[in-house]
């Protein structure tokens, strides 16, 4: 019995260090001797989806993945990501010219979807990919061994005119079987589609339900969504529903599988870019990265709990923190979405919001994220920064160019200091590294040095060295007729590294 046991538990291990689950730790095993025990293991199997990057002819996209240097598992590795499949139509074809038509149509896909998009060769050097128009697909993808811990994807699109203008960036997804998307809206102003994308081969289900102001939106359309095995669903959240709400939370359940989940937001006069989901809710959130020169801030945040939450509002600016006028705190009502217009709040210098309770003691977990308005009139255009959390050890963002990237770092407890690495261009280049001290309750914005003989883009990776917890985004611009464009990223823990229990502590607890 006692082979048994060991070998379940050194399974565990290898399980833990593959896909990044907890630590295991042993029956009866004090806390003090499982955490000595535990071992840091970079994992060795990671796995992303990107949505379909435009339904505009017009739409130019940049794809770019990217691996840290760092220490691997394997020596050997893969990172691939591949076009989704298309969706087949399940009515069965009587004409037998058009079955055969059909099926040869599904075959050439399949082959198609079998040859990357993109493909890492090592870590340290980011590979990048273009597509052109609206038939640019959905991407799945896998990285194993040395090239999976931290394999990060970006997509970034340009649309210079029409109803999706705008610069939109959206980090690919690891697939999950939660998200929250405060900010999404059934408004007539607005097309939002949320996108669902399934990685695995097997089908997956999925729920989307909608809150308001006034609670849950009515909808008999959003249950049990299919999501076919290595396809991508994108969905029309008006027609979800009657009702038209300008600010309202969207959640994304599965009920069998697991997806990948992102809002492509369009708005009538402010231009278009992606949401992607909160923070899982918590008492405490950041939203990083608010830029200097945004003209408007709008705050969408949702309680999903049983209890309201009563929260402080609180900007980090460049040199300390403080409340802003009229709207130092917010309450939101339970399954209710609340909105705050912080307007210019910023005036001039970067920032980032933290969300905080009221009373300590009554910590109500929340989501939430910020909508940000850069420019007047015609010349707007729009991003989201949703909650985030903690760089940790390590986070990183590609896709960075010679022009338009500033990096922003808030330390909302403590003074700390954090690592910024730019690496080797895509094209050619050499890596470069600096460091940065952000003091306690503030936000620090630079301009990353780019490497040395920079070709082509490259990516920011970003470590914390000493100090209290650091957030980060990174805010990507580009100027067109007059307009400028830009869209956010968030960098959160890229968990390359996870914690594995030892199989040699005692485990006679174990035996019959």
């Amino acid at each position: 019995m006692k082979s048994t046991h060991l070998s379940l538990i050194a399974g565990a291990a290898v399980l833990a260090a593959v896909t990044g689950f907890a630590t295991v730790t042993a029956p009866g095993a004090p806390a003090e001797s499982t955490a000595k025990s535990a071992a840091l293991l970079p994992v060795e199997r990671a796995g992303l989806v990107c949505p379909a990057p435009s339904n505009s002819d017009l739409a130019e996209t940049q794809y770019t993945a990217f691996t840290p240097a760092g220490e691997g598992g394997e020596a050997k590795g893969a990172a691939e990501l591949k076009p989704a499949l298309p969706i087949v139509d399940d009515e069965d074809e009587t004409d037998p010219k058009k079955a055969k038509k059909a099926e040869e149509a599904a075959k050439k896909a399949k082959e198609k979807a079998e040859k990357p998009v993109l493909a890492v060769k090592e870590p340290g050097k980011p590979v990048v990919a273009e597509a052109n128009g609206s038939s640019a697909p959905a991407l799945v993808g896998t990285a194993t061994g040395k090239l999976a811990p931290g394999w990060t994807a970006q997509q970034t699109t340009e649309v210079t005119a029409g109803g999706s203008r705008g610069l939109l960036g959206v980090t690919c997804t690891a697939p999950d079987t939660d998200f929250w998307f405060p900010g999404a809206s059934t408004a007539k102003s607005r097309q939002d589609y949320i996108h669902l994308t399934n990685p695995d081969d097997t089908g997956a289900v999925a729920d989307i339900e909608l809150y308001g102001p006034e609670g849950a939106l009515k909808s008999d359309v959003g249950d049990g969504i299919t999501v076919p095995a290595r396809s991508s669903v994108a969905v029309l959240l008006s027609t979800l529903t009657a009702e038209a709400v300008d600010q309202l939370t969207a959640h994304v359940t599965t009920r069998s599988g697991r997806i990948g989940a992102v809002v492509m937001s369009a708005d009538d006069s402010a231009g278009s870019d992606w949401i992607t989901a909160s923070e899982d809710p918590s008492g405490t959130l950041v939203m990083p990265g608010i830029p200097a020169d945004a003209t408007s801030v709008q705050l969408v945040a949702f309680a999903p709990g049983e209890d309201d939450a009563d929260v402080k509002v609180q900007l980090m600016g460049k040199n300390a923190t403080f409340s802003p006028a009229g709207n130092a705190t917010l309450h939101i009502k339970s399954s209710m979405t609340a909105f705050a217009d912080l307007k210019d709040l910023t005036r001039g210098e970067p920032g980032s919001l933290r969300l905080s309770p009221v009373r300590k003691d009554r910590a109500t977990p929340i989501v939430a994220a910020l909508r940000v308005v850069r420019g007047k009139g015609d010349k707007q255009e729009i991003a989201y920064i949703p909650a985030t959390g903690p760089v940790g050890a390590r986070a990183t963002v590609p896709d960075n160019r010679a022009k338009g990237s500033t990096l922003s770092l808030t330390a909302p407890g403590a003074t700390a200091k954090v690592k910024v690495t730019a690496s080797a261009g895509s094209g050619g280049g050499e890596p470069a590294v600096e460091t940065y001290t952000v003091k306690a309750g503030t936000t620090l914005a630079v301009t990353p040095k780019a490497p040395e003989g920079l070709k082509g883009s490259y990516a920011l990776t970003v470590e914390t060295t000493s100090g209290g917890p650091v957030h980060a985004s990174r805010s990507l611009a580009l100027a067109s007729d007059g307009v400028q464009m830009f869209t956010v990223q968030t960098l959160p823990d890229d968990r390359g590294m996870v914690e594995v229990p030892s199989a040699r502590q005692d485990l006679s607890v174990l035996d019959d």
